[in-house]
């Protein structure tokens, strides 16, 4: 699919590539269409700020769709629940505020966006950017399917540096990547334009039967993905996206910022952490405007904004880097070239311990310290990230090859994370278990030359037993939580079951 720099007047042309231009090379006379997937939010959002504005410069209505997808690798209950709570707040503030028609479709993108840009004579399509190969290849067929009179934009409204500014290739590790993003963020990490103030100036003219029956279709995935429930912990949507970052109780930066630094890495304190990566996954949350907020703090706690800084920016990019030039990123085929030869050399070396794919999702291991991980991640939906490199590690220790040991650990995370079918869930099983980003190390068996972490090492860095303590309970009060739903739910069953006098 052939890329070039657009020409937008809202903001930096970086932002933006042309994926397909019309024939006339010229705008059309029809209206503006925003197809959003990745970054799911009214506010901060550059991708839906150009759709409007491009709108407005042509004298043109806009609208965004949304499309649910069949089966998005396999997503659950937990994420598809999450995902559709947020836009039934979203969906409600852009037509009720805004006043921009919100519609939702149901199959497959390449049929339904085509389709609807047929109907309404879009002239314009824009789009999120996402380096998955999944969205990509459908944005390569909307290209081949849409009139060729329509234009297709695509915005990089989830990074702070748009990738393909950052830089052009695959990079071999944040320390290759950070200078590049540096030297852009004084002109990428700046503040937004409310999108109340440049609300589209000719209205959409919505058919009378318009409307979402969100409970229904709520209700609906809830039943198809009901082995991963959701949680409750983790409130969806904009409003509690920027709550859990600036909230006046608990906020990230307002209480929780001063001790990030020195205790995010402690899984004793899960509270250290930000919170926010399944805000970002979702796009319920701006990047770039916690990285602009943050900022404002740098001088009364340096250490900690630097640090969150280069998580939220650097290694996030670097992770989008790596999906979006390396067509085998959830492959041993995307290791680099030392990783690959030493994992091989040791693919045959013998395990003390081999289990199956069953055993490990059920935590059915010899390591009480990776079962509490495992079950955190299962009931919680999130397990603490240093936990996460340990977990990888033992992974490839107790499988029968690289190959088993990667596919395994990436089944696990999209299925059991909220922010699971990500760039960092990608990045993070191959760091933990290809060694990218990293550098060889002692050699060793069965790893080679990649990281190891063991046990004795956890606890050395954290209270062990006070982690395994913290699960447990955390387990227990989920399954006594749900116990007590499904009596409620019974109880309201027998009632209405019974006559009125």
């Amino acid at each position: 699919m052939a890329s070039k720099l657009a020409s937008p007047m809202t903001f930096q042309a970086g932002r933006i590539r042309t994926l397909k231009t019309s024939s006339s090379g010229e705008a059309g006379s029809g209206p503006v269409v925003y197809w959003m997937f990745r970054d799911q939010r009214v506010r901060d959002n550059w991708a839906l700020i150009h759709a409007v504005a491009e709108a407005n410069k042509a004298n043109v209505p806009v609208a965004v769709v949304f499309n649910l997808f069949h089966s998005f690798l396999d997503a659950k209950s937990r994420h598809l629940g999450f995902m559709l709570r947020g836009l039934r707040q979203l969906g409600h503030r852009m037509q009720n505020t805004l006043q921009i028609p919100f519609f939702l479709f149901q199959g497959e993108a390449e049929e339904t966006v085509p389709t609807f840009l047929r109907e309404c004579g879009a002239s314009l399509l824009v789009t999120d950017f996402s380096p998955l190969r999944e969205i990509r290849r459908c944005k390569e067929e909307i290209c081949k399917r849409v009139s060729d009179s329509v234009t297709v934009h695509e915005v990089d409204a989830h990074n702070v540096v748009p990738l393909w500014v950052a830089s052009d290739k695959l990079e071999y590790s944040a320390k290759t990547i950070r200078t590049k993003i540096n030297k852009r963020l004084s002109e990428y990490l700046i503040d937004f334009p409310e999108i109340e103030d440049n609300l589209p100036t000719r209205m959409w003219v919505l058919p009378e039967n318009h409307s979402i029956d969100w409970d229904d279709l709520i209700a609906d995935v809830l039943r198809r993905g009901a082995e991963v429930p959701e949680v409750d912990w983790c409130e969806p949507g904009e409003i509690a996206a920027r709550d859990v970052l600036m909230g006046s109780e608990n906020g990230f930066l307002t209480k929780r910022l001063k001790g990030y630094s020195v205790d995010r890495n402690n899984p004793c304190n899960p509270n250290a952490l930000s919170g926010l990566s399944p805000y970002l996954h979702f796009g319920q949350i701006s990047a770039q405007r916690c990285a602009f907020e943050a900022r404002k703090l740098r001088n009364s706690h340096p250490q900690a904004i630097d640090t969150f800084l280069e998580e939220l920016i650097v290694r996030r990019e670097l992770a989008d880097n790596y999906c979006f030039y390396e067509p085998h990123y959830d492959s041993i085929k995307g290791a680099w070239g030392w990783a690959r030869n030493t994992l091989t050399e040791h693919a045959t070396d013998k395990r003390e311990h081999v289990y199956t794919r069953e055993q490990l999702e059920k935590a059915q291991t010899a390591d009480p310290l990776w079962n509490a991980s495992q079950l955190e991640m299962v009931h919680k939906g999130k397990m603490h990230g240093f936990m996460r490199m340990y977990w990888a590690k033992k992974i490839l220790e107790w499988t029968r090859g690289p190959e088993e040991a990667l596919e395994i650990s990436l089944y696990l995370n999209d299925k059991y994370e909220l922010d699971g079918r990500d760039p960092n869930g990608y990045v993070g099983c191959m760091w933990s278990i290809c060694g990218v980003h990293d550098q060889g190390w002692k050699e060793r068996p069965i790893f080679g030359k990649i990281r190891y972490m063991n046990y004795a090492g956890c606890k050395r860095k954290f209270d062990v037993d006070k982690y395994i303590a913290y699960v447990n309970k955390l387990v227990r009060d989920l399954k006594k939580r749900k116990a007590e739903n499904l009596l409620s739910q019974r109880e309201k069953v027998l009632r209405s079951c019974v006559p009125e006098d």
